[in-house]
């Protein structure tokens, strides 16, 4: 069996030098989890997706592995992987059937001739209440009190495809220091079964600054994480703190030198899925 041909883009960004980068295998046709697992390790990326296409074409089976693990799904893969089919088989509409559920993928190609754009809804978002415990030892972990947090915006476990806990810092300042205990907080996220920390300050009514710590896959920070950005817009919508339908948007990835840009529409109805939108641009290959 040839080798799988692995594309490589960023997410969230129009300039590869942003962004955050994803592996895409757009033909995961035979490839078994280790396989993929082996290939995610190998790529060094905090995921890649890999795709079984169905015999229309218009439905695709996705998978997602970091370096260390499956995970049931990844946003700013997501958003990749739809640019990538979308230059290899056409623009338009997808439907993605993943390990969290069907996920809608709509991809527009720029007018201008800048970085194509993909929206996807996620499945329906919940949100849950932290526990104190975990709650506690969270904060311990990162090193924050619970005083520097803001206390409009309270921590809950918010979920849209995968589960993370929301913290909302009081100020820039405390989110910009970020400096955690990796093994403490890893051993507390995978008992949890959390993917990310989703760590945001709000800069204006409808603006994030956001930072996700993500040791269950083997990062200490993910530069722009879609799944994140969605579940933050389930999160808003059930608690009340956007007044829905809106639009909010997430920046991630300026402390790393990453910059990305995460675009979130909150619909009205509790249950509909909420909708994240950003750009990807493929990376420059390898070289030597």
């Amino acid at each position: 069996m040839s080798e799988p041909e692995v594309l490589r883009y960023a997410a969230f960004s129009d300039d590869p030098s942003g962004g955050n980068p994803a592996g895409v295998v757009l033909d995961a046709s035979g490839l078994d989890a280790a396989t993929m697992q082996a290939i995610a390790h190998d790529v060094g990326f905090s995921e890649t997706a890999f795709v079984t296409p169905a015999t229309t074409g218009e439905l695709l089976d996705v998978r997602y592995f970091s370096p260390v693990a499956e995970v049931p799904f990844c946003g700013h893969a997501t958003i990749a992987t739809g640019v990538a089919w979308a230059q290899r088989h056409g623009f338009g509409t997808l439907g993605l059937q993943t390990r969290a559920g069907f996920v809608h993928l709509e991809v527009s190609e720029d007018p201008g001739g800048q970085a194509p754009t993909a929206t996807l809804t996620s499945v329906p978002p919940r949100t849950v209440a932290a526990a104190e415990e975990d709650l506690a030892e969270a904060l311990a972990a990162l090193g924050w009190e619970p005083d520097q947090l803001d206390a409009l915006l309270p921590p809950r476990v918010a979920f849209a495809g995968a589960w993370h806990l929301v913290l909302a810092a009081g100020s820039a300042a405390r989110l910009a220091e970020l400096d955690y205990d990796f093994e403490r907080l890893r051993r507390l996220m995978d008992q949890r079964e959390w993917t990310t920390l989703q760590l945001v300050h709000r800069t204006g009514p409808a603006s994030f600054r956001a930072r996700n710590p993500f040791p269950p896959g083997g990062v200490v920070e993910d530069p722009a994480t879609g799944a994140a950005a969605a579940a933050l817009g389930g999160y808003l919508r059930e608690l009340g703190l956007v007044h829905a339908p809106a639009r909010v948007t997430v920046e991630q990835g300026i402390e790393m030198g990453r910059p990305s840009l995460i675009t979130v529409d909150i619909p009205a109805p509790a249950s509909s899925g909420i909708r994240v939108t950003g750009t990807a641009v493929a990376l420059p290959a390898a070289t030597g």
